[in-house]
């Protein structure tokens, strides 16, 4: 059974590094191959997170690179087509929602390639977000659905996809996390930055709607000028958000840090030691979930509900009083009590690959698509 896995920007490096890992175990049944677009590349940090990942280097590397929406979609459609013609893999194995995701598996249905879907279901019901749009349709043509949480199971089922095709298996982003979490802990990055656990904050913003904005961005940065008053704000920035800040004067100081982007056993590191962690990212809503550390998400919406109804997540937008009140409480040590979802426990992966070794063993992927 030949599997092409696609990757394309770093979060998915995170959620195909433990399938890949699995796959490669059953060397009888399944013949894996390893995709990466080039969506987001920076040679510096692929390699640094192939590395920390143990990931194994791609077997076609499609160097696709920026653009819009359109033109990063259609130049990944027109280099994907070439490889699923020479390969004719029996499945593409897509993850999460970025613009790889949706080109992939588009291309592939119109070749009559069945698709899996991993981290299917989930639904922010916010259409602004691109992410959003990549998800559904993503769903809408995908064959099967493997799922984080219960909530996207109902979300699926109601946009008429068959129970038959939804397969509850955990979180491959928490297994990476479980994996990597001993050796992310003797990372030297609180000792480079001249941190002590516990005694700062970290932030992350990437998101159009927050950093784009400039209106936004700047009230965000007047919060982040209150917060630093109190503790000290660690904020590695996004190559699209460093700009941004560059042309609204924002720089280090005593109450700021600013890195560049880090490599992820030294964000690990950084969000397990944090007093608490501020974010716009879907990914960190998930990982503070596991590690216990309150996150406050400045966003409206999130498409991970288990983190705020188990984990230790917070939704506050961008408002300003809603923040500075959540931080202080988290100062004061009145964070609440978190759990973990159902599932989330390091072996999502193991459950992938078996229920598609046993699909194989069903003839399904020959079958007639769905």
């Amino acid at each position: 059974m030949k599997i092409v896995n696609v990757v394309g920007a770093r979060p998915n490096f995170m959620k195909i590094a433990p399938i890949i890992e699995e796959m490669r175990k059953f060397p009888g049944s399944i013949s894996p191959m390893l995709v990466h677009t080039g969506q987001h590349y920076d040679d510096n940090m692929s390699r640094q997170f192939f590395k920390d990942l143990e990931l194994p280097e791609p077997d076609v590397f499609l160097g696709v690179g920026p653009g819009t929406h359109a033109q990063q979609t259609a130049k990944i459609m027109v280099e994907f087509e070439k490889i699923l013609v020479r390969e004719k893999p029996d499945l593409t194995l897509v993850v999460g929602d970025v613009n790889s995701t949706l080109a992939c598996a588009l291309v592939s249905v119109k070749l009559n390639i069945p698709v899996a879907h991993v981290e299917a279901g989930l639904r922010s019901f916010d259409r602004a977000m691109p992410e959003e749009i990549n998800r559904l349709m993503t769903d809408a043509i995908s064959d099967y659905l493997f799922i984080t949480e219960k909530e996207a199971e109902v979300n699926l089922l109601k946009e008429g996809k068959p129970k038959d095709k939804i397969f509850f298996v955990g979180n491959v982003m928490i297994d990476t996390l479980l994996k990597n979490k001993a050796k992310g802990d003797s990372s030297g990055i609180l000792s480079e930055l001249h941190l002590a656990s516990k005694n700062y904050a970290l932030l992350t913003l990437h998101r159009p709607e927050n950093v784009d904005n400039e209106d936004k961005l700047k009230g965000l940065i007047d919060i982040l000028n209150e917060i630093k008053k109190r503790i000290t704000v660690v904020f590695p920035v996004h190559p699209r958000t460093k700009s941004k800040l560059d042309n609204l004067g924002v720089s280090a100081n005593n109450g700021l840090k600013l890195t560049g982007p880090l490599g992820y056993l030294d964000f690990i590191k950084l969000m397990s030691e944090a007093k608490c962690v501020l974010t716009d990212s879907g990914g960190i809503q998930e990982e503070t979930t596991i590690l216990r550390v309150p996150c406050l998400t400045l966003r409206k919406n999130t498409e991970r509900p288990a983190t705020i109804t188990q984990g230790s997540n917070m939704l506050l937008g961008t408002d300003r009083e809603k923040i500075l009140k959540e931080v202080m409480n988290v100062l004061k040590g009145k964070s609440t009590n978190s759990g973990i979802p159902e599932l989330w426990d390091g072996q999502a992966a193991v459950r992938i690959v078996r229920i598609l070794i046993e699909l194989s063993g069903t003839n399904a992927f020959s079958q007639e698509r769905c």
